[in-house]
C-alpha cells in the first residue's frame, strides 16, 4: 500500500482554495466536486469539512479570496474617467482570468456576499468624483456593473470577436464617461 505523500502535512485552507480555483479554471464549477477536490489534494473528503461546510461555502470564500485579487484603483486624485476605465480594466481581467467562475457568480447569486467594500466602494467613489448625487450612486453603481457585465459575458460567448474586443471594451468605457458626464 502507497503511503500519503500528506502524511502529517496539515491541510490548510489556502490550499484548498487554490486547488479548487485551479480546478475550476479547468473544468468549471460544476465539475468540481469535494470528492474531486480531496483527490486531487491526496486527502480523505471529510477532511474538507474542517475547513468549509460545504461546496457553496467553499465557492463563497474562493470568490472573496478572487474578489481580492482585483486591482482596485487608488484614490490618488486622478480624474474619474481614469479611475472608472482602470476598475473596469481590472474587472474584466479578472473576469477574464477566471471565467468559469466568474460565470457561475452570475448565475448563482447564492455564492456572493451583499454589494459593499472593495469593487463597490470604490464604484462608490468614482461616482462621487463624477458627481453623481448620493441618493442616484447605488442605481448608478448597479447600471455600471451590469453593462461592464454584460460586456464580458459577450465576449466570454464569442460574441465579439477576440481580434476586436480590446477596441470595443475601450469603445464602450467611452460611452459609459460619456454617460455619466451628461447625466450630471
Amino acid at each position: 500500500m502507497a503511503v500519503s505523500a500528506r502524511r502529517g502535512t496539515p491541510l490548510t485552507l489556502q490550499e484548498i482554495l487554490g486547488t479548487a480555483l485551479r480546478l475550476i479554471d479547468a473544468g468549471g464549477v460544476e465539475s468540481l466536486s469535494m470528492r474531486k477536490l480531496a483527490a486531487e489534494l491526496d486527502v480523505n473528503p471529510m477532511s474538507l469539512y474542517h475547513h468549509v461546510a460545504n461546496k457553496t461555502e467553499l465557492i463563497r470564500t474562493l470568490c472573496l479570496n478572487v474578489a481580492l485579487l482585483l486591482q482596485l484603483p487608488p484614490d490618488d486624485g486622478a480624474p474619474w474617467p481614469d479611475q472608472l476605465r482602470a476598475l473596469a480594466h481590472a474587472y474584466r481581467r479578472l473576469a477574464r482570468t477566471h471565467p468559469s467562475l466568474w460565470r457561475y457568480v452570475h448565475h448563482h447569486p447564492e455564492v456572493t456576499m451583499p454589494r459593499q467594500g472593495g469593487l463597490w466602494d470604490v464604484l462608490d467613489r468614482i461616482m462621487r468624483d463624477a458627481g453623481t448625487p448620493e441618493e442616484e450612486r447605488k442605481r448608478m453603481a448597479d447600471v455600471l456593473h451590469a453593462f461592464v457585465s454584460g460586456f464580458v459575458l459577450a465576449e466570454n460567448l464569442g460574441h465579439i470577436a477576440e481580434e476586436e474586443s480590446d477596441l470595443a471594451f475601450d469603445t464602450a468605457i467611452d460611452l459609459i464617461t460619456a454617460g455619466l458626464r451628461a447625466h450630471r
